[in-house]
């Protein structure tokens, strides 16, 4: 894909991904070298149904769903060089991760993953969330084609 056909929006990310709001954790691809990585965004809105109890006074994203996010890039990776809906990708595993710092309401997530290894249906990546030079989590996901 070329640099000039970035950034790619929701509207395409729809057509990729299955996911749909409230869990849809990627709001644009800013980076992507095709079938080696990519970096997303995600600007983590106040009304958001997670930050309500997690937790009331200091809303955080839950580690869950920062995993989820980075998953959802990791898909939208695969998905954009497949462009062709050759299936749905699903997480099999989380390696490794590990979280550093919280990340709330008004803060922008970057989510980069690089593919690590790939075989057969298994798709491994490494994968980074950050907000600003902050690194919220990181490790490594596998994922596998369904």
């Amino acid at each position: 894909m070329s640099a000039d056909a970035l950034p790619i929006g929701l509207e395409r990310i729809m057509t990729v991904l299955p996911h749909r709001p409230p869990f849809l954790f990627v709001d644009e691809v800013i980076r992507l070298e095709l079938g080696v990585s990519i970096t997303a965004r995600r600007t983590l809105r106040p009304e958001e149904p997670h930050f309500a109890g997690h937790f009331p006074g200091r809303p955080l994203m839950p580690g869950v769903l920062v995993t989820e996010a980075l998953a959802q890039t990791c898909g939208l990776l695969k998905g954009l060089e497949l462009d062709s809906g050759e299936g749905v990708f699903y997480v099999l595993a989380a390696e490794n991760i590990k979280y550093a710092s919280a990340a709330g309401p008004g803060d922008t997530l970057i989510l980069q993953a690089t593919r690590e290894a790939g075989h057969g249906a298994f798709l491994r990546y490494q994968v980074e969330a950050r907000v600003g030079r902050r690194r919220v989590a990181a490790g490594s996901l596998t994922l596998a084609r369904v």
